[in-house]
């Protein structure tokens, strides 16, 4: 099956630069502010406020790190190479793998030859992750694994480990699972009907309305609709839907990103949005309404707004997130600014998911070359995530009652 090739893929032999964690996060958070909500500039980037808390941290808790398990994604794919070179990082800080243990044992003995970084597989019952050890539930794969060629056989596994992530974090084994990248046709090829991660997640946590959101670069970026044919996205504009989508996402901006009163941008869907109903009807009868309708309910959102201004640095200063109405409405902006960096998170779940914003790129399986830094991205945000959770239900709790 053919993989198309991952752009962001570079030779990765730095690993000290992986192991000053603690220097990593002193950097990117030389902050200094300078615009109307609060923004902050880090590194050259516009990011909105709360981006980086962590209010566990920060607040006083002195609680265990978080354990976070990490799925290993397609074993044709990069997800075993990145969870891998994950693991050498002390900015893996809790994390456990679930896969076949045997064949991320053989890919380790690889990573080593092929870079000279050693990573030691144990098994996951052992001690906590540390830098160059990877404990692994084992979860065996059925069919031999050749790095770089897909196969509908490793499809029963590949879904396996995304259910058993997702039962161990609703049993409250784990604080928060992280996942590596799937090819969803293999999936599909194998008699599984598989749209994405989001989806298949929400439907195992009974999650009715999940929502994806990409947060990198300086951005917030939650979607309305997802994997669907463009030309069937104005069906699947309701005034119920986009309700439901826009109170889950004021909800988990405050309950996961610890911003007390989010501000929401929502995008129209047609060009300028809508210029009145000229050029197209969606804003006038759908989203505008349906807008209006939460703002006299006390709701803080923007819009519709034209997309082709809503990622303005001017527009962006207000705003705490951005939904868009559609998958290429909104992540053609999110990857440009923070790809490698950006993280891909579900909203409306019971539990914390975070995931890479990039494919398997099998072409590089077993070359090394892909980066991890996503991936790290993504265990540093689920990290982040289920301390803010528990922080602010923590506050609630003790908050005094009328």
């Amino acid at each position: 099956m053919q993989c198309l090739p991952d752009p962001r893929a570079a030779p990765d032999g730095d690993v000290q630069e992986q192991e000053q964690a603690n220097t990593h996060e002193q950097n990117r958070e030389t902050l200094y502010r300078d615009a109307p909500r609060g923004m902050w500039r880090a590194r050259g980037q516009w990011r909105p406020p709360g981006a980086e808390r962590e209010t566990g941290a920060r607040d006083g808790m002195t609680t265990p790190p978080p354990r976070i398990i990490t799925t290993t994604g397609d074993p044709a794919g990069i997800g075993p190479d990145i969870v891998l070179k994950a693991a050498a990082s002390p900015r893996a800080t809790g994390m456990v793998a679930i896969g076949d243990r045997d064949m991320l044992a053989a890919r380790a003995l690889a990573l080593e030859k092929a870079l000279g970084m050693r990573v030691q597989v144990v098994d996951g019952n052992d001690p906590p992750h540390r830098p160059g050890v990877l404990p692994v539930i084992h979860r065996a794969c059925p069919a031999r694994v050749i790095p770089g060629t897909l196969n509908p056989d490793h499809g029963e596994h590949i879904v396996g480990c995304i259910d058993e992530a997702v039962d161990l974090c609703r049993a409250g084994r784990f604080d928060a699972m992280a996942t590596a990248p799937v090819s969803k046709a293999v999936i599909n090829r194998a008699g599984i009907p598989f749209s994405g991660h989001t989806e298949w997640i929400a439907a195992r946590c009974g999650a009715p309305m999940p929502v994806m959101m990409l947060a990198g670069g300086g951005l917030r970026v939650c979607l309305l609709t997802t994997h669907i044919p463009l030309a069937e996205v104005p069906g699947w504009i309701t005034a119920d839907r986009l309700r439901q989508v826009v109170e889950i996402i004021l909800a988990d901006l405050a309950d996961l990103f610890a911003i007390e009163q989010p501000t929401l941008g929502v995008c129209g869907l047609n060009p300028h949005a809508g210029e009145g109903g000229h050029i197209g009807r969606e804003e006038v009868e759908v989203i505008t309404p349906t807008l209006d309708a939460l703002r006299a309910r006390g709701a803080a959102v923007v819009g519709p707004l034209p997309a082709d201004t809503a990622f303005t640095p001017t527009r962006l200063a207000s705003l705490d997130a951005v939904l868009a109405m559609y998958h290429d409405q909104g992540l053609p902006v999110s990857k440009h600014a923070g790809f490698g960096e950006t993280v891909n998170l579900t909203l409306g779940l019971p539990i914390v998911r975070t995931s890479v914003d990039h494919g398997t790129a099998c072409e590089l399986a077993g070359t090394f070359q892909a980066s991890e830094s996503s991936l790290l991205a993504a265990i540093e945000m689920a990290r982040k995530l289920s301390r803010n959770r528990k922080s602010v239900a923590a506050r609630e709790l003790s908050a005094p009652r009328p």
